[in-house]
């Protein structure tokens, strides 16, 4: 069962929300589940990653030199 709370927004972002909800046919509070849902599941990934690439530097897997200059070669600006 689903969980109610209160959440506070400015006039504005209510009035844009309303305007959104209308436009696409949802609810107000669907709009604000969904996106509170995608902001928890990118930060979630992003802090997912972060954590693999701490991990990883904890291993000491870091690039070679080798491929660093290969990176840096491919995306350096040609002058």
């Amino acid at each position: 069962m689903p969980s109610a709370f209160t959440v506070r927004l400015d006039d504005d972002t209510v009035a844009a929300l309303d305007q959104l909800a209308e436009k696409t046919e949802r609810s107000r509070s669907w709009l604000v589940a969904k996106a509170v849902e995608d902001f928890v599941a990118l930060n979630a990934w992003q802090i997912g990653k972060i954590e693999a690439g701490i991990a990883a530097a904890d291993r000491g897997d870091f690039a070679s030199d080798d491929e660093v200059r290969r990176v840096r070669t491919k995306y350096a600006t040609k002058r």
